[in-house]
C-alpha cells in the first residue's frame, strides 16, 4: 500500500475559501486519497475524482455512525458540547442501516417529486413577493433581501413550520454547523446558539404535541410518541431539517448567482431562454456545489482505500466539488456550459445518504433563478468580484452578502398585471432525480 503523506494537505484559508479548485485539481492529478488537516485541527483522508467519488459513496465498509471514529478523531471532532452533542447529532447524516433506512422512510414521502411539483405555483409566490419588496431599481444584496429568506419560507411550507414558529427563527443559529473548538474566543456564542437552538425545538415538538396536523413535523411527533424514534433522534431530525433543508439552498442560490455574473453573455441568454433552466441548473450544482464536502465516514476496521491505507476509525470525506471539475468525467470540466448534457454531477451525493430533498432543491433553484433573471434586467455585480466574502463553513461554499445593481427597473409580479421582461413566461420542465 501506498504511504500516508508526511504532512496533511490544510483545506482552509483565504484562498482555499474563495477558489478550492486549484487545489482540488492539484490532488486529483496527485491520486485519488489524500491527508487533509481542517482547521479544527481535524485530520481525515479526503477522496477526489468522480469515480473514486462515487465508490466512495456506495462503499458498504464505510460508516457515518460517530460510534466508528477512533479516539484521535474524536479528540478534535467532537466538539459539539453536551447535552447538545448526543441531543443533535443522531440524524440521518450519522445514522446506518437499518436504523438510517428507519429514520429516512418517515420523510422521503414529504419531499416527493410529484409534492414539490404541485407546490411550485406557491413558491412562484413567495419568490415574487420577495422581490417585491427590493428597492424598484438601483441595488440590493440578494443573500439578504432574497437567498437568506426563500429557501426559509419554502421550507416553512413543506415541513409544516407554524407561522409562530418560522417568524421567531434566528437564522444566526444555522452557524451551529460551523463549530469552534474550546478555547476559541467565538466559542461563548457558539454555545449560546446551541442552547438557543435547543430552546426553540423543544418548544416546537411541545406545540406539535399539542396539535397535530397532516404535516411532516407532526407525523415526527407522532413516530417518537409511537416509539418509532427516540426523543435524541426527533430532536435531531428537525435540527437537520431545519438547518440542512435550507442554508445549503441558501448558498447554492448564491454560488448560482456568483457564477452567472461571473459570466454575462451565459446569464443574458439564460434570462432570454427560461425553457433553459433545468439543465443549467443541473450545471450551476455541477460547476460549484454548495455541499463541498460530505460528512464523515470510517473504516470499522484498518482497510485499503484505492492503494491508500486508512486506520481503523479515521475519518473519509469525500469532495463533491472535486468530483464535480474531473476532467476525466466532464469534458472541459472547469467551464460553465448550461447546456452541458449528460450531467452526472454528485452535488447532491450518491447512493443511501443521496440526499433526500433533492427534487425540492432543483425546484427551489429553478423558481429563484428564473425569477430573479426575469424581474431583475440588467443585473451586475455591484462590487468588484475580489470583495465578496465566502462563508468559513468546512463543508460548505457560499457568499454571505451578495451586492448587485440592476435597473432601469425590475418588472411588477405577475400577480399586478404588468408584463413581465421579453421572453419570460415559459413554464420550468421536469428535470428527473438522479437515481440514488
Amino acid at each position: 500500500m501506498a504511504a500516508a503523506a508526511p504532512e496533511p494537505v490544510e483545506l482552509y484559508g483565504t484562498d482555499y475559501t474563495r477558489d478550492p479548485y486549484p487545489l482540488y485539481a492539484e490532488l486529483r492529478a496527485r491520486g485519488p486519497v489524500h491527508r487533509v488537516r481542517f482547521p479544527s485541527g481535524v485530520c481525515a483522508w479526503l477522496v477526489t475524482g468522480h469515480e473514486a467519488a462515487q465508490q466512495a459513496l456506495t462503499d458498504p465498509r464505510l460508516g457515518k455512525h460517530h460510534s466508528r471514529g477512533n479516539a484521535a478523531w474524536r479528540a478534535r471532532a467532537s466538539i459539539m458540547p453536551e447535552p447538545q452533542h448526543s441531543q443533535l447529532q443522531v440524524h440521518l447524516l450519522h445514522q446506518d442501516p437499518p436504523r438510517h433506512t428507519a429514520m429516512r422512510r418517515l420523510i422521503t414521502d414529504a419531499f416527493a417529486h410529484r409534492r414539490m411539483e404541485e407546490l411550485r405555483p406557491r413558491f412562484q409566490e413567495m419568490a415574487d413577493a420577495l422581490l417585491d419588496a427590493l428597492p424598484g431599481t438601483g441595488r440590493a444584496d440578494l443573500v439578504e433581501g432574497f437567498a437568506a429568506r426563500f429557501p426559509f419560507q419554502v421550507l416553512a411550507e413543506v415541513i409544516g413550520l407554524p407561522r409562530q414558529f418560522a417568524d421567531r427563527f434566528d437564522r444566526d443559529w444555522g452557524k451551529v454547523v460551523q463549530p469552534v473548538g474550546p478555547q476559541d474566543p467565538g466559542r461563548p456564542a457558539y454555545e449560546a446558539r446551541l442552547r438557543g437552538l435547543q430552546r426553540y425545538i423543544a418548544d416546537l415538538v411541545a406545540h406539535k404535541r399539542r396539535e397535530q396536523g397532516a404535516d411532516l413535523l407532526s407525523r415526527l411527533v407522532a413516530a417518537c410518541d409511537d416509539g418509532r424514534l427516540r426523543p435524541p433522534e426527533l430532536d435531531s431530525m428537525i435540527f437537520q431539517l431545519l438547518v440542512a433543508g435550507q442554508e445549503p439552498v441558501t448558498n447554492q442560490i448564491s454560488t448560482a448567482l456568483v457564477a452567472l455574473l461571473r459570466h454575462p453573455e451565459q446569464l443574458a441568454t439564460l434570462a432570454a431562454r427560461p425553457e433553459l433552466l433545468p439543465r443549467a441548473v443541473e450545471e450551476l450544482l455541477r460547476h460549484d456545489s454548495a455541499f463541498e464536502l460530505t460528512t464523515w465516514r470510517f473504516f470499522a476496521e484498518d482497510a485499503d482505500l484505492y492503494g491508500t491505507r486508512i486506520p481503523a476509525g479515521d475519518s473519509v470525506i469525500v469532495s463533491l466539488c472535486a468530483a464535480n471539475r474531473d476532467p476525466r468525467r466532464f469534458p472541459d470540466a472547469d467551464a460553465l456550459d448550461l447546456d452541458r448534457s449528460p450531467n452526472p454531477h454528485l452535488a447532491f451525493g450518491h447512493g443511501i445518504h443521496f440526499c433526500p430533498g433533492a427534487a425540492l432543491a432543483r425546484i427551489e433553484l429553478q423558481v429563484a433563478l428564473g425569477t430573479l433573471l426575469r424581474r431583475l434586467p440588467g443585473l451586475r455585480m455591484a462590487v468588484p468580484d475580489s470583495e465578496l466574502t465566502w462563508i468559513p463553513a468546512v463543508l460548505a461554499r457560499g457568499v454571505d452578502r451578495l451586492p448587485v445593481a440592476y435597473g432601469p427597473g425590475h418588472t411588477a409580479s405577475p400577480a399586478t398585471g404588468h408584463t413581465a421582461s421579453p421572453g419570460t413566461g415559459c413554464p420550468v420542465a421536469h428535470t428527473p432525480d438522479a437515481a440514488c
